[in-house]
């Protein structure tokens, strides 16, 4: 049982490829991203600063978080639908940039990977949380390609947004995560790296899971 990795930027198409992956293999999904919105959602609840670590810190170390059939809860709630919010979007990597909160984060994604049989998705699951993985990904694509996916995204979930002001914040974003002293996003040692622009889902997730398979999935 092989652990695997999908690192890329916001838009890149990291999530739904890697929950359609796993399910193929029928391997386990771990939404790290998810994770790390999950502690800004409840930040925002708590009226806490995205750049206050103290209480981040604090916060997280409470925070009842779990993962049931593909969604994330937090306490008795299914979140998973408030975790794509503009609000949350706003703040994740400011919130994720923190080091307590990523070494916090890490060691809860190493435990529940070190089984094998997992699919990881994240901005650094394939250079921190799981350098060894045996199989790693980096997918990516152009910036208007991403803004795209995300402005349509939005757009299902009844979110009103100009497709100027998505490219915006998700360049904002790239920047933010790209430069982050932790955890930076980079393309991780030995990846097979995936321009996902103009490419459907099914193209992908074929790819990715013929190398997995030559490796013994």
């Amino acid at each position: 049982m092989l652990r695997i990795t999908i690192d890329g930027p916001a838009g890149a198409g990291k999530s739904t490829v890697a929950r359609e992956l796993a399910q193929i293999l029928g391997y386990t999904y771990l939404d790290t991203g998810a994770m790390y919105r999950t502690l800004a959602l409840a930040a925002l609840r708590e009226g806490i600063s995205a750049d206050d670590e103290p209480n981040l810190a604090t916060l997280l170390s409470h925070l009842d978080l779990r993962f049931e059939r593909g969604r994330i809860r937090l306490g008795d709630e299914d979140v998973a639908d408030e975790l794509r919010a503009p609000a949350v979007d706003r703040i994740v990597s400011r919130v994720a940039a923190h080091p307590r909160v990523r070494a916090a984060f890490v060691s809860r994604q190493r435990e529940l990977a070190q089984g094998g049989g997992v699919v990881v998705d994240g901005r650094d699951a394939g250079t921190v949380v799981l350098p060894d993985a045996e199989c790693k990904f980096f997918l990516t694509a152009s910036l208007d390609a991403r803004a795209a996916r995300r402005h349509r995204e939005m757009r299902s979930q009844g979110v009103r947004a100009s497709i100027d002001d998505v490219r915006r914040e998700m360049a904002e974003r790239d920047s933010l995560d790209e430069m982050r002293a932790v955890g930076a996003l980079r393309v991780p040692d030995a990846a097979l790296v995936v321009d996902t622009t103009g490419l459907g889902v099914a193209q992908v997730v074929a790819e990715l899971a013929a190398a997995c398979r030559a490796k013994g999935a």
